[in-house]
């Protein structure tokens, strides 16, 4: 059976094992039923997330132009410090910024290849750690905007890294770390604007991934330079497709491709 449309990040509902969806077009695929089959991926045209013209991806599903317009992908979103909607200051659109930004964020650590700092919005816990594959979360801190929830993060990672390795990741080369111990081991470095808002007694959130089989070394497929893939998919992590043969697919990094899949 056949299925076309652009793709968007997979769709996540927590679980043993945590369920992924992928939405293309009408069709709402649960890709856990599709595991052990052989899916074929065809690149078809591009979709700009934006404007929906056929215009080379830039960044984040965006052609280049949307890119630097649109208010979805502001300097804010990768820098959580440059946030200025409680200053009601614009970036670029200041209704869409407030909305965004001046609500419940969380600062959290992550352990996916490594034990790392980050920043979400407080309802997007625990699908902001599904999306970075962590196999164990803990939230460090809950504040009311995302500026205090960066200037945390900007703080924390001069003692911890904010990044993760995709490729250690997937090949499921991971420790168990104690988080507890290393959220109390960062509260001292925490700003003291935000020292209020330091959550005490909490416990890690463990996820569990549905990977029947793990690759050894990892290849990334690039619809750029291989417009028609097929393999049997064998796992899904993070926001990617492991397959048989060790290639991966990051769905959420191909965003605005527009594809034809089918499975066999």
């Amino acid at each position: 059976m056949l299925y076309e449309g652009v793709l968007r990040k997979m769709q996540t509902e927590n679980g043993h094992p945590i369920q992924y969806f992928l939405t293309l077009g009408s069709d709402f695929l649960n890709l856990n039923q599709m595991l052990d089959r052989e899916l074929h991926i065809d690149f078809i045209k591009f979709q700009c997330l934006n404007c929906g013209e056929d215009k080379p991806i830039y960044r984040q599903g965006f052609c280049k132009s949307c890119f630097y317009e649109t208010p979805l992908a502001g300097d804010w979103i990768m820098k959580p410090e440059l946030s200025t909607a409680h200053l009601d200051q614009e970036d670029r659109n200041l209704e869409y910024e407030k909305k965004m930004q001046l609500q419940p964020h969380i600062v959290y650590l992550a352990n996916s290849s490594n034990i790392k700092v980050g920043v979400t919005r407080k309802s997007q816990v625990p699908t902001r750690w599904i999306d970075q594959g962590a196999h164990e979360a803990i939230e460090i801190v809950e504040v009311p905007n995302r500026y205090l929830a960066g200037i945390t993060e900007v703080a924390l990672k001069d003692h911890v890294s904010d990044k993760t390795s995709w490729q250690k990741m997937l090949t499921n080369r991971i420790e168990d770390v104690d988080l507890v111990e290393w959220r109390d081991r960062l509260k001292p470095f925490i700003p003291d604007e935000v020292a209020d808002y330091f959550i005490e007694n909490n416990g890690e959130t463990h996820l569990e991934f549905p990977v029947h089989q793990y690759p050894e070394k990892v290849k990334s497929l690039n619809l750029d330079k291989t417009p028609s893939y097929k393999g049997v998919l064998k796992g899904i992590k993070g926001q990617y497709l492991i397959f048989e043969d060790s290639t991966v697919f990051n769905v959420r990094g191909n965003e605005g491709y527009y594809v034809g899949i089918d499975f066999n």
